[in-house]
C-alpha cells in the first residue's frame, strides 16, 4: 500500500476506475484509510489478474482497493483470497465484496493466506515482503503454482547496483531479485513508485539434462 493512494485515486477520473474498484474508494474514505494502492498499480495488478486460471492470493487488504482492482481484472470462475490483520478493516472489506461470493475477505496474521494456496498470482502487500523486522518473507515455493507470479509493492525505483535503503543495501529487495526460486523484474510504474514482479520459476522433470524458466 502506498501512504497517499486512496487520494490519488480519489483524484482520477471516476470513469477510468472500475465499478468495485469506486466502491472500495468510497468505503476506505467513509473510514478514513489513507493507505490503499496507488492507482498505477491498481492497473498493473488487473493486467496480471487476468493471468490466473484458478486462485489469486492477496496479503493486506486494507480496505478492498487493491482486491477490486485484482477482482475486476479476473477471468470468470477465478477465486480471490485475501487477509487484513485489522478486525475493522477486514470488516469493512468484506462489506465492500459482500455480493460477490468468489472473494473472501480473512481477517488475521497473513500467513492464514497460506490456508488457500497454491496461487497463480499473489500479492504481497501486508506481510510475507520482507520490509520490516521481524516480517519472515514469504516461501514462493510453497505458494505459487508453477509458473505463477508473485508481485511486491512499494519500492522506489532503484538508480543502481546494488539498490540502496537508508543509506545500505536494500535487503528486503535483494531478496527478491535473488530468490532461487524466482526470475524477477523491476518495473517502474512512475518516478517515484517501482514494484517487483516475480515467476515462479518451472523446474524441469528428475535426470533432465536441461530447465526451462
Amino acid at each position: 500500500m502506498s501512504i497517499s493512494g486512496t487520494e490519488a485515486h480519489a483524484a482520477a477520473d471516476p470513469a477510468t476506475l472500475p465499478p468495485l474498484v469506486r466502491r472500495a474508494l468510497a468505503a476506505a474514505r467513509r473510514h478514513g484509510f489513507a493507505h490503499a494502492c496507488r492507482p498505477e498499480q491498481g492497473r498493473l495488478l488487473h493486467a496480471l489478474a487476468g493471468g490466473a486460471r484458478e486462485r489469486i492470493g492477496e496479503t493486506g487488504t486494507g480496505c478492498g482497493m487493491g482486491l477490486a482492482w485484482l477482482a475486476s481484472g479476473a477471468r470468470e470462475g477465478v477465486r480471490l483470497f485475501s487477509v487484513e490483520r485489522d478486525a475493522e478493516r477486514a470488516r469493512v472489506a468484506a462489506e465492500v465484496f459482500a455480493d460477490r461470493p468468489e472473494i473472501e475477505v480473512i481477517h488475521g496474521d497473513w500467513r492464514r493466506i497460506e490456508e488457500h494456496g497454491p496461487y497463480d498470482l499473489l500479492v504481497l502487500d501486508g506481510g510475507g515482503t520482507g520490509k520490516a523486522p521481524g516480517d519472515d518473507p514469504a516461501d514462493p515455493a510453497r505458494l505459487l503454482t508453477p509458473g505463477g507470479t508473485m508481485v511486491v509493492d512499494d519500492f522506489t525505483p532503484a538508480t543502481g547496483w546494488p539498490p540502496l535503503h537508508e543509506g545500505g543495501p536494500d535487503r528486503a529487495r535483494l531478496h527478491w531479485l535473488e530468490h532461487v526460486a524466482l526470475h524477477t523484474v523491476e518495473l517502474r510504474l512512475a518516478e517515484d513508485l517501482a514494484t517487483l514482479v516475480s515467476t515462479r520459476r518451472r523446474l524441469a522433470p528428475a535426470g533432465s539434462s536441461s530447465s526451462s524458466e
